[in-house]
């Protein structure tokens, strides 16, 4: 099902890239007024000088129609995946069996007996402080 929907996204995205092309190159509705009095040659034209508008309006009609169909095909597989469950996120959480003795939960303590490791000396404090270091007036 996975590799239906990646082709059916591949096709969508290449059918919206076509008709962006193919909008990009038609001629606008002005561009037939300006040619009626004499402003367009037509046979320099690559379809002639009407050819080029039914062939590219009709591909745009064709394209577009593909990407709806894809849009739609989309928009309906998308929603046959199973539904998540209606509970609270919080109650699917494993959480991990406590430990019988609660003196191992402590960090720095022996499990068995609860006597407290040996701690690492604390670092010594900066020789000034930050007060000391104002000048008085």
């Amino acid at each position: 099902m996975n590799v239906f929907l990646t082709i059916l996204l591949a096709v969508q995205i290449l059918a919206a890239l076509g008709m962006i092309g193919l909008i990009l190159v038609q001629h606008g509705k002005g561009a037939d007024a300006g040619a009626a009095f004499g402003g367009g040659a037509g046979s320099a034209t690559l379809f002639g000088a009407t050819g080029g508008a039914n062939f590219l309006s009709r591909t745009t009609a064709v394209l577009a129609g593909v990407f709806l169909v894809c849009t739609l095909a989309l928009a309906y597989f998308g929603n046959l995946r199973s539904a998540p469950s209606t509970g609270s996120v919080l109650e699917s959480v494993q959480v991990p069996a406590a430990p019988a003795d609660p003196v191992q939960q402590i960090p720095g303590t022996n499990g068995a007996t609860g006597a407290v490791l040996a701690t690492p000396a604390a670092p010594a404090a900066p020789a000034a402080s930050g007060a000391g270091q104002i000048p008085a007036k």
